[in-house]
């Protein structure tokens, strides 16, 4: 039985639940490409474009060949500042939907629960009434 867990697999599975993490990829990557470390900020973009839209949809996104996006997020890829921008800025796009989403969620979510109290409050009264000095 291993020990250990598959880093790509990790890295996805934190990208799946934790959007703050995969931002924060996005801005080490950021980081990398200003600090004369392009190669590991490629690698670290590949993966982010992996696991959050893939290279198909990104390819759509930026009206790019999946083939080029490919060769340029790979090690040894050359892309130009254009390009880079295109990246970047269709997973920024895709970070703002899906936070979007979330909000939209989470407020239904919450608009439930108000409901819901409310309706116990018209049928049963407020817990306040019972133990109000009053």
């Amino acid at each position: 039985m291993a020990l250990t867990r598959d880093f790509k697999k990790t890295v996805i599975a934190r990208v799946e639940r934790d959007p703050a993490f995969a931002r924060a990829l996005l801005d080490e990557a950021a980081t990398l490409f200003l600090s004369g470390e392009p190669e590991t900020a490629r690698l670290i973009l590949r993966d982010l474009v992996n696991t959050t839209l893939g290279f198909e949809r990104l390819a759509k996104t930026t009206a790019m060949p999946s083939k080029s996006l490919h060769r340029m997020l790979s090690p040894k890829g050359n892309p130009s500042m254009d390009n880079l921008s295109g990246v970047v800025e269709s997973l920024l796009s895709d970070f703002v939907a899906q936070e979007q989403k979330r909000r939209m969620a989470k407020a239904k979510t919450l608009e439930a629960t108000i409901a819901v109290w409310n309706d116990f409050n018209v049928k049963m009264g407020s817990f306040s009434d019972e133990y109000s000095s009053l």
